[in-house]
């Protein structure tokens, strides 16, 4: 019965150390994906901002000239 035991346990080690390996990657990878969304926010956040501002340049110029 021991070894039965000893064997029941490792495996339910074993199994809780797959799931909790998983679930670090799992938030690993959601991690990086909420990463590049906020970066790709800001790259079009910035060019945005670029575009309005030479759409408000060549408006005065053509105010001042």
């Amino acid at each position: 019965m021991g070894l039965i035991d000893d064997a029941k346990d490792v495996a339910e080690t074993a199994g809780r150390k797959v799931k909790e390996g998983f679930e670090d990657a799992k938030d690993r990878i959601g991690d990086k994906v909420d990463e590049v969304k906020a970066d790709a926010n800001v790259k079009k956040a910035e060019a945005e901002k670029e575009r309005v501002e030479k759409r408000n340049e060549l408006k005065e110029q053509l105010r001042g000239e």
